[in-house]
């Protein structure tokens, strides 16, 4: 058995069902051995496209994802994809075909690639292939990306057929660390928030009976979007995105503790959506992360749930179940009230800015938000218009919302909603992107199409790179490098096989109602031309941290 059929039947064998990527010569014997062991692969049409889906479809799908690609350009291509995926820790194992000549064109220095980016770094050895590829899938399954170089010369070697066993993936340890300051805290506070990052995504159970227990809130960073879903004290995101009365309740905390959460600038609108007069908490499996973005009052290091746990089972309770040191006392049927009332966007009344050509995005996203099924993964691209779906549509749970933020690239967002809907083809899954980042990854239509998943593409279309025009325009500069002529993208989508549609008024989203009781096989690509007035107050807050 060659090293590449050993490598692929271990990946399949630790739980790898999907491979995505573009078949080189280098990735070819690896990828054909994942799929003559059980695995399905993907076939996309750019590698960049690739590596976007198999960081979705591990967010989505909560597994590891895989990543097949070609040596030296292939690696090239993916690389923005998998720079993403390393600042998000998504769990994601990259088969990297590696020449190791220096001279050779195919050349990369893969050990700094990975280390540049974040990523963790392994290679397989001729003699150890089955023991190396087993450990780079159950590092990746610990939270790690993870690029597995392959060396050419090695794949090829003969080596002993592998037939087991698969070590399990040993779960990092749960430790609680030392609760004592933070069970203490909890007790002193009157007014508490729990805000909720991308290291809490599994902890809702815990967090909403500690909040219980405690009287606190609940909010979420953007990364844990759909986390407290249906709770009645939930506030949903805090920082850019955070509506005015989750900013004014938030603002008036006396206790802040984060959960999985760095309260980076987007948030905490750089640091001032939280008073200063509160105490801030921050617990993390990873002490690296403490006091990384702001300083910190107290830090506990451990396991988001495992901590929740520790601490309810140190926390007395009276007999109402809350703590008889009287915090809690926010937790009011008035509050409760206002929060159904004003605590989504929905509420929130705003000035139509349409008019005859144009829709307003916040318009275009309540109507898509009630004409859309509940059950709906939504995956939303960077860019200007980012905070409109984030905010007007609802998700399910926290599995339902996928923001590829973590490198602010634009372009990301239509392969991730392929990713995400491999992953769960029981949801529609809805593709939130901007004009800019349409025009830049428009060709992974042909994989939607070849796909056949029920996918939605909405393009807020307002024939700009808006996020330069709101921030530069104001001072004079001239715009011509980031304004464009009207294009047609409907057309362009139906020119790859889509359904295509264009809406300038809520009554042009007619169609879309007869697609949603179609079989939706073809994806529908909707272009919105969105009214482009104003600039959003969430990219204004991101331009001050350039």
């Amino acid at each position: 058995m060659r090293v590449a059929e050993v490598v692929g039947r271990v990946l399949y064998e630790h739980g790898a069902r999907y491979v995505f990527g573009v078949v080189g010569s280098g990735n070819f014997h690896v990828t054909n051995a994942l799929v003559a062991a059980g695995a399905r692969f993907v076939a996309a049409a750019h590698e960049g496209g690739a590596a976007s889906m198999a960081d979705a479809y591990a967010r989505t799908s909560a597994t590891v994802g895989l990543l097949s690609v070609h040596q030296g350009p292939g690696v090239t291509n993916a690389l923005t994809g998998l720079t993403e995926a390393a600042k998000s820790r998504t769990p994601m194992v990259v088969l990297a075909p590696e020449a190791t000549a220096p001279r050779s064109n195919f050349f990369i220095d893969l050990p700094s690639l990975a280390a540049s980016v974040g990523a963790d770094f392994h290679r397989v050895r001729a003699a150890h292939a089955a023991e190396d590829a087993g450990a780079a899938y159950r590092a990746a399954a610990r939270g790690a990306t993870v690029v597995l170089a392959l060396p050419l010369e090695v794949q090829h070697t003969v080596t002993e057929p592998w037939s087991g066993p698969v070590p399990a993936v040993a779960p990092t340890p749960a430790a609680a660390g030392q609760v004592e300051p933070l069970l203490a805290a909890l007790q002193a506070a009157r007014r508490p928030v729990f805000i909720a990052g991308r290291g809490a995504r599994a902890a809702r159970e815990p967090l909403i009976r500690l909040a219980d227990a405690c009287g606190a809130l609940l909010a979420v960073s953007a990364a844990a979007k759909g986390l407290f879903t249906g709770n009645p004290w939930n506030l949903d995101v805090a920082g850019g995105f955070a509506t005015p009365l989750a900013a004014e309740l938030i603002g008036a905390a006396d206790l802040v503790v984060a959960w999985g959460s760095t309260l980076n600038m987007w948030t905490t609108r750089h640091g001032e959506l939280i008073p200063p007069s509160a105490v801030v908490v921050q617990v993390d499996h990873d002490p690296a992360a403490f006091g990384v973005n702001r300083p910190v009052d107290l830090t506990v290091a451990g396991e988001v749930s495992a901590v929740a746990e520790a601490v309810l089972g140190r926390l007395g309770t009276g007999p109402t179940g809350v703590v008889d040191a009287g915090t809690g006392g926010w937790r009011t049927p008035e509050l409760a009230q206002r929060i159904r009332d004003h605590g989504r966007w929905r509420a929130v009344p705003y000035r139509d800015e349409g008019g005859p050509a144009t829709i307003d995005p916040r318009t275009l996203s309540a109507a898509l938000d009630d004409l859309l099924p509940p059950d709906r993964t939504v995956v939303v691209d960077s860019g200007n218009f980012m905070g409109y779906p984030s905010m007007w549509l609802d998700v399910p749970d926290v599995a339902g919302f996928c923001f590829t933020q973590a490198f602010q690239s634009v372009g990301l967002g239509l392969a991730s909603a392929l990713g995400a809907a491999v992953a769960r083809p029981d949801r529609l899954t809805v593709a939130a992107v901007g004009d800019g980042g349409f025009v830049m990854s428009a060709t992974e239509l042909v994989t939607a199409v070849r796909l056949a998943l029920p996918l939605l593409v909405v393009i807020y279309d307002d024939a700009a790179y808006g996020a330069e025009v709101h921030h530069f325009g104001p001072d004079g500069h001239p715009l011509e490098t980031v304004t464009f002529p009207e294009t047609d993208l409907a057309a362009i989508a139906r020119g790859y096989g889509c359904d295509g549609l264009t809406v300038r008024t809520v009554d042009d989203l007619g169609p879309v109602r007869r697609w949603l009781a179609g079989p939706r096989t073809r994806p529908l690509v909707i272009d919105a031309k969105v009214s482009a007035a104003r600039g959003s107050w969430w990219l204004e807050e991101a331009f001050r941290g350039h």
